[in-house]
């Protein structure tokens, strides 16, 4: 797997991301451990790029890039890419894109916390109310 990271998302990344961190590329539509977001109109069109401190055993898919980051993805967020892979910075937004066009216009760069089931179950209840 491979992505391109355009010159302006590259500018922006430069101050979230050092060339130390583990990123990955992470469906957030509640799915996995990182998302902080749920439904299902959020299906395989809501990804992130999470920054973690190790590996993840269901990140193992190696994405090759142009800023020479240690990124990862899993095998169920492959389901939702194509070929063209591409992150571009636009409007104040992070767009990811392939060739079939955008798979998601606001992308976020989150620093992994993990969270007690307490929070979980807050959060959730929280933000539940505003998805679909």
């Amino acid at each position: 797997m491979e992505i391109k990271i355009k010159e302006a998302a590259e500018t922006y990344l430069q101050t979230k991301v050092t060339s130390d961190d583990i990123v990955l590329l992470a469906l957030n539509d509640g799915s996995n451990q990182f998302s902080n977001m749920g439904g299902t109109c959020t299906i395989g069109a809501s990804f992130q790029f999470v920054i973690v401190d190790k590996m993840y055993d269901k990140f193992d898919v190696s994405i090759e890039n142009n800023m020479g980051l240690k990124m990862f993805t899993s095998k169920d967020e492959l389901a939702f890419l194509t070929d063209g892979l591409n992150v571009n910075y636009k409007n104040g937004f992070l767009v990811l894109s392939d060739n079939s066009g955008i798979i998601d216009g606001a992308m976020t760069v989150n620093q992994y916390q993990p969270r007690t089931e307490a929070e979980l179950k807050e959060q959730m209840e929280t933000i539940g109310q505003k998805n679909c």
